[in-house]
């Protein structure tokens, strides 16, 4: 469910939450408190509950990107961490306010002066359509006299960005109830906007600090941040305002025997930790392990076996001693992916010390088969999925999701979005586009700000849907229309992954200088695919060649900022 409506037949209204932290960890505060919003049991008092039906209930069914904000009214005081929720409950509008009274206490928040420093604030924007006012009519010419009172639709809404941006991302259409104008309408009339506004994405610390106590046993664990990446608001194409940037570098580390490019290279501990120190040492941001190879043929691995070949590296790296020299400091620190599809795998390297979730299938399962018509098929995609947000959920970790269709050397037929160009990104934004919707939508699903998309590029597509791709990556996150609706994939950042891939091989083969090449030979192909990924705004480019690599971001960025 992703529109606000007032309570229907079955007794449930979807509101609209706006969340902000300036005040310790920003990130876990933020999270925390829309844990315990679908708790509200716990957290209501007994007067209240008696107030409420005996199956009250309240669930988080979408969320909007995370921002980094400049303070507003009150400047002198650390950023902002902003964002807004759909909220589906039948609690009643008044008693949702002392909810969320007592969740701000619980998470942290002391009195303060009106609009300072708040470890956690949160505001209901819209109960559905309502119009609600609980101050007596001599009162509202004022908006000095809210506390303890429950004014809806929130009556400064027209003039904060940081609620109207949010509120974008997942209502854009919704017509507020007294201005009778769009949310897009009115986030579009906003007099000027923040250009040093950035969307953010947390990393989450693991394994959790052996000291980490945990006072709230009604929810799931949260995990403290180890680090967060930002990065800058787009237009249709290109970045609405001049801004540094910082393209990330995520190194390849295939623990296997048979990946295309460098199998049975890094698949014992002792060369896995010797590659991840030159990484480190070379620049990368994150470290990118896989123990399940995903070219076309690749042999069987089971999830005991390819547990066994990442969780070790994992531990490996969290266990270095941090002490013995700075690259093994940083090192200790690294963000870790892991490049897998299934969820017991997720969750064991999670545990073991990784910050995020890579699945080449997008939470849908490996199937060679595409489009998914077998019952059988279908039943495993579907327990697949619901396995993997359950664990992204649960650990609060990123996850980067990537368009494919099945088998990767398959199925590179894209006439039926139309011909021409354009045609192969029209098909990644309506495929990987519906995926991603079902991933953030719903209850239990993951937060917005927590996806990365992954055009795919080296599956299934012709070198001239690799080239599109690549050439027009930025119109795949653009907010455009795509089939007359708003394209699913817009804001989201991006991963583009074109190392030593095959179809750099077909192009350095053609013509009458061509040549045939090994994996391992394509480094100045791979720059070129790096370069215009970066200048087409790629938050972070997945790479084998890892120092190689590092000195062309670093230029790239400076041309491209």
């Amino acid at each position: 469910m992703s529109a606000l409506h007032n309570i229907n037949e079955t007794g449930m209204a979807v509101a609209a939450l706006a969340l902000g932290s300036n005040v310790g960890d920003r990130f876990h505060n933020i999270e925390l408190a829309l844990r315990l919003l679908e708790v509200p049991g716990a957290n209501l008092s007994y007067e209240d509950l008696q107030q409420c039906n005996a199956d009250m209930y309240a669930a988080v069914v979408d969320t909007s990107f995370l921002y980094e904000t400049s303070p507003m009214y009150v400047t002198d005081q650390p950023s902002f961490t902003n964002c807004a929720c759909l909220l589906e409950t039948n609690i009643p509008p008044m008693i949702l306010l002392r909810l969320l009274k007592r969740i701000e206490t619980t998470v942290g928040r002391v009195p303060s002066i009106r609009n300072g420093p708040r470890a956690i604030d949160l505001d209901i924007v819209f109960y559905g359509a309502q119009v609600i006012d609980t101050r007596s009519p001599s009162e509202r010419n004022s908006l000095e006299n809210l506390t303890g009172q429950l004014v809806v639709p929130h009556p400064r809404i027209s003039e904060r960005e940081f609620v109207l941006r949010p509120l974008n991302d997942m209502i854009p259409d919704f017509v507020h109830p007294i201005l009778k104008e769009s949310i897009s309408n009115l986030f579009d009339a906003l007099p000027e906007k923040d250009p040093s506004l950035r969307r953010v994405i947390p990393f989450p610390r693991y394994p959790l600090p052996t000291d980490y106590a945990w006072a709230y046993p009604d929810v799931p664990v949260v995990p403290p941040t180890l680090t967060y990446w930002s990065y800058p608001i787009t237009g249709n194409e290109a970045p609405l305002y001049p801004t540094q940037r910082k393209t990330h570098l995520m190194s390849t580390l295939n623990a296997t025997p048979d990946s295309f490019s460098d199998g049975a290279i890094h698949n014992t501990l002792e060369t896995a930790m010797s590659f991840a120190r030159e990484s480190i040492d070379a620049g990368a941001s994150i470290i990118d392990i896989g123990g399940y190879s995903t070219r076309p043929g690749a042999a069987f691995v089971s999830r005991e076996e390819e547990t066994n070949r990442i969780v070790p590296i994992v531990k490996a790296i969290r266990d270095v001693d941090a002490s013995s020299s700075d690259l093994d400091g940083q090192l200790k620190e690294v963000l870790i992916s892991i490049d897998t599809f299934r969820w017991e795998v997720a969750r064991a390297s999670i545990l073991a010390g990784a910050n995020c979730i890579n699945d080449v299938y997008a939470f849908t399962g490996r199937e060679d088969a595409w489009p998914l018509v077998d019952a059988d098929a279908i039943q495993r995609s579907e327990e697949c999925m619901a396995g993997m947000k359950s664990v992204a959920r649960e650990f609060a970790v990123p996850v980067i999701l990537m368009h494919s269709r099945g088998d990767a050397g398959k199925n590179k037929d894209y006439g039926k979005y139309g011909s021409g160009p354009g045609v192969v990104i029209r098909g990644v934004q309506i495929e990987l586009g519906a995926k991603v919707e079902c991933i953030i939508k719903g209850r239990g699903s993951v937060r917005r700000w927590m996806v990365i998309v992954d055009p795919g590029i080296g599956f299934s597509k012709t070198v001239e849907g690799n080239l599109e791709v690549l050439r027009d990556g930025a119109s795949i996150v653009a907010d455009v229309q795509v089939d007359g609706k708003r394209n699913p994939l817009r804001g989201y950042s991006q991963l583009v992954g074109a190392s030593r891939k095959s179809f750099l091989g077909t192009i350095l083969a053609q013509g009458e200088r061509g040549r045939k090449t090994l994996p391992k030979e394509r480094i100045w192909a791979t720059a070129a695919g790096v370069v215009c990924a970066v200048q087409q705004g790629a938050l972070v480019v997945r790479v084998h060649d890892t120092r190689e690599m590092a000195d062309v971001v670093t230029v790239a960025d400076q041309l491209w900022q």
